[in-house]
């Protein structure tokens, strides 16, 4: 059946059509055409007064909807988790799984094979951040579950038979020939949760590293003799680098300043998200730790910042704010970068001819209304109340 979305303001690979008709046929975008154009289809939705943006792509969400991915890694459980998300426009995901025993990532990787062979909506693979992490930037990880990478560990990590893999781990905790391995398997790999220097974040980078998992928090800082993880991350211009724009995580300069260096291309905004996101209840616990959650932040019993309750909606408007940018900015940096970190450019990302109708309506508060992912409307937040 061929959907005409009519009238809006619609997002074009990072220009802004005004007025613009988007046609959808079998689950793909069929063209973008301008006002006046004539077009044929079955269903006309009028969406006036409103702007169509690609879906939003996350790739760190560690729960919501009540459900945190270590605590259930089953197809119903990430179905859960997609759900709370898909209602804040976002339509491709890798549900996170925190530090945990490996016989745990064995299981949460298993869950998202048959969450993909099942069809569940917006997951596009996994996120394993550790437990190959570094004791000394642990953050809210519980560091008894840590362990050093070895060559069973890759196996493991690369055995996901459908949609991609991303690992986080600390490269001094491991060697740049570890790295690679990972990455000839068809890892993505990410710096986070590391105390590794400039130069050993270097090495794994040569090795095949391309990305940085919540750039400035737990990883070593950027001074003027020793540029530390965040320097690696700023001074490798090919690299990516997640964001979590929620206002507690990362000052507003920090976040300026990392898109002075990197650019909007290759800078990616995240959520962290944990179970409260999309929640009645928003208080949960973590691997036996009781987590509060106030006015949006979310922290340990000492006071430590454990993920977050953002949604990529918040967080594209944060960015906007705390960073200066244009929502096509915005907008850009939570959904084509984080598909060109992935891999998947081609296929999400983007409005135009031949790519996957994922996408998002924003409202003029820049509020989630209707989503659709591989052309199947949901119904956004303002119809959640």
């Amino acid at each position: 059946m061929r959907t005409a979305l009519k009238g809006g303001d619609i997002l074009v690979s990072n220009l802004w059509h005004k007025g613009a008709t988007a046609l959808i046929e079998n689950g793909r975008i069929l063209a973008v055409l301008m006002p006046g154009e004539p077009f044929d289809a079955v269903e006309i939705v009028d969406i006036t007064g409103h702007k169509l943006v690609p879906g939003f792509i996350d790739t760190q969400v560690n729960g919501g909807g009540g459900v945190l991915l270590n605590d259930a890694p089953t197809v119903e459980g990430i179905r859960k988790i997609a759900e709370a998300h898909r209602a804040y426009g976002t339509t491709s995901m890798l549900p996170t799984l925190i530090s945990d025993d490996l016989n745990v990532v064995a299981k949460a990787i298993e869950a998202v094979d048959a969450a993909i062979e099942a069809g569940v909506p917006g997951i596009i693979g996994i996120h394993i951040e550790g437990p190959f992490l570094s004791g000394a930037r642990k953050g809210i990880h519980n560091a008894d579950k840590f362990r050093t990478l070895d060559a069973d560990a890759v196996k493991l990590l690369s055995s996901l038979k459908f949609g991609k893999t991303l690992v986080t781990l600390a490269p001094e905790c491991t060697t740049p020939d570890l790295v690679a391995r990972l990455v000839d398997a068809g890892v993505i790999v990410a710096a986070g949760h590391t105390a590794a220097s400039y130069e050993e974040t270097m090495a794994a980078i040569k090795a095949g590293l391309t990305g940085f998992t919540h750039l400035h928090n737990a990883m070593t800082p950027m001074t003027s003799r020793a540029p530390g993880v965040v320097g690696a991350a700023l001074d490798s211009r090919m690299t990516f680098a997640g964001l979590i724009a929620d206002g507690f995580h990362v000052h507003g300069a920090s976040l300026r300043t990392a898109l002075y260096a990197k650019g909007a291309d290759q800078l990616m905004l995240v959520t962290d998200a944990m179970p409260s996101v999309g929640a009645a209840n928003k208080n949960f616990t973590l691997q036996g730790l009781p987590i509060t959650v106030e006015n949006g932040r979310c922290t340990g019993p000492d006071g430590t910042l454990a993920g977050s309750d953002l949604d990529m909606a918040s967080a594209v408007r944060n960015a906007v704010a705390l960073m200066g940018v244009p929502l096509d900015t915005a907008v850009r940096m939570a959904s084509r970068s984080p598909a060109r970190f992935l891999g998947l450019e081609h296929e999400i990302g983007d409005i135009r001819a031949g790519m996957r109708a994922d996408l998002c309506v924003l409202d003029g508060e820049d509020q989630v209304t209707e989503v659709w992912i591989n052309g199947e409307a949901f119904a956004g937040i303002a119809q959640k109340g």
